[in-house]
Parts: structure tokens; C-alpha cells; sequence
């Protein structure tokens, strides 16, 4: 039992100490800006076609298996207003942060782990470049920006789906539909997706970076380091996303009346 306890806050001192770099490196290391905009396409534009289809879908079932139940209390106008608040406060942020962390996450992991193994961090430092300088700082700052975006576009178009759903499908009333949505909608809903975005971009770009820059033994380790990228950054969403939510429905409670 001493030994995965041991490696869990072995684990979590590496995690701080690569943090303590990362915030070092913000202030007083040398920012890439070109790794910053390449970065900046690469998580934001190049996710966009994953981040639609499951904001999408995610907004679709919902409004369905919202509406077959509310349909029997005779409560199908409320879907709307179901709809936004689920897809801003919870589904949206969570969904779209656990696809992010197998696309952007691995990615992420396998690239600094193959410059790992082949010796190519070494020839960083031997040219007076600091590793976490170039390639793990732009990509934090990319997540920070990216993420949240992603996010609101993520349910956007949850939103924007489940009123197509609602209205053409269940033939709910729009005007009835859009009424309860604004009023049960404001701008604590938003604030929480934005929160919850950029602290699950923050926990996809440190530990699939740590991952990667721990990398060994050749392709088998960047194998592995992968595949713990990808699993630790959506367990650790999971996780952060219960308390986030704790915290944050206390600080911003929900608009229902």
C-alpha cells in the first residue's frame, strides 16, 4: 500500500514542480511566439470540427431525453431553458474537456515525448534554450486561450441544436422555448464554462507535457506516456469537475425560480 501511495505524491511533486516552472517562465523566461501561434492553431482551429460535432450531439440528446420526460408532465417549454443551463454549467465544459484531452492531450505527450527519447531536449539545453521556455509555456498559454473558446463554442451549438431538436422534432413552441431560455440563462452560466475551461485546459497541458518530458526507453515509452496522458487529464477533469462544481454553483447559483 506505502509504494502507489508514494508515487501518487511523487507524482504531484513533479506536477508543482513543472507549475513552478511554467510560472517562472511566464514572467522571467524567453516566450516563443512562434511556438505561441502555431500552438494557438493547432489546439484552437484544428479542434474546432470535434469540438461542433460533439457540442452538438451532446445538445441533441439532451433536448430528446429532456423533452421525453418533460412531455409527460406537460413542461416541454422548459427544455430550452434545461438545455443552455446543462450544456454551459456541466455538459459543455466536460464533454468538450475530455475530447481535448485525447486529441490535444496525446498530441501533446507524443511530440515532446519523441523529442525526449531522441536527444532533441538535450540539444535544446545546449543551446542555452530552456526546455519548459519553448515548449511547454506557449502551449499553456494556447490552452488558456484556447479552451475557453472551444468550450463556448462547444455548447453554442449544443444549444443551437437542441432548439432544432425542440421545435422540428418535438414541435415545442420556439417563441416559448427561447422565452425560458433567456430568462433562466445569465451570465453566472457563462462564467462557470469559461472557469471550468480554462482550468481543464491548465490540467491537459501540464500533465500531458510532464508525460512527455519524463519519456523513456524509446517508442515504448513514449507509448505509455501517451496513453497516461490521455487517461490522467480526463480522470483528473472528472475529478476537478466535481469540486469546480461544488464551489462554483455556490458562488454563482443557479437563475431558476
Amino acid at each position: 500500500m506505502g509504494t502507489p501511495v508514494l508515487s501518487f505524491f511523487n507524482y504531484l511533486g513533479e506536477l508543482s514542480k513543472l507549475t513552478r516552472e511554467v510560472a517562472i517562465s511566464l514572467f522571467k523566461g524567453k516566450f516563443c511566439y512562434h511556438q505561441f501561434v502555431k500552438q494557438i492553431a493547432e489546439i484552437g482551429y484544428r479542434s474546432q470540427p470535434v469540438v461542433i460535432v460533439t457540442g452538438a450531439f451532446t445538445g441533441s440528446v439532451l433536448a430528446a431525453q429532456a423533452l421525453f420526460q418533460l412531455s409527460q408532465m406537460n413542461m416541454e417549454t422548459m427544455g430550452g431553458a434545461l438545455v443552455s443551463v446543462g450544456m454551459l454549467r456541466e455538459l459543455g465544459p466536460t464533454i468538450t474537456g475530455l475530447m481535448l484531452a485525447g486529441r490535444v492531450g496525446a498530441a501533446m505527450s507524443a511530440e515532446i515525448g519523441t523529442m525526449k527519447v531522441t536527444e532533441q531536449i538535450d540539444a535544446l539545453r545546449s543551446m542555452d534554450v530552456h526546455p519548459v521556455d519553448y515548449l511547454v509555456t506557449p502551449r499553456f498559454c494556447a490552452m488558456a486561450i484556447s479552451v475557453p473558446l472551444l468550450i463556448a463554442e462547444s455548447a453554442f451549438f449544443g444549444i443551437i441544436s437542441a432548439w432544432v431538436v425542440g421545435t422540428q422534432i418535438f414541435h415545442v413552441s420556439s417563441a416559448y422555448w427561447l422565452n425560458h431560455m433567456s430568462q433562466h440563462t445569465d451570465l453566472s452560466d457563462i462564467s462557470i464554462a469559461i472557469i471550468k475551461g480554462f482550468v481543464f485546459g491548465m490540467l491537459i497541458v501540464l500533465i500531458s507535457c510532464h508525460q512527455g518530458l519524463k519519456a523513456s526507453n524509446g517508442a515504448v515509452g513514449v507509448g505509455r506516456g501517451t496513453t497516461n496522458a490521455m487517461v490522467l487529464s480526463s480522470l483528473a477533469i472528472l475529478i476537478f469537475n466535481f469540486f469546480l462544481t461544488m464551489v462554483l454553483n455556490i458562488i454563482f447559483p443557479l437563475g431558476f425560480s
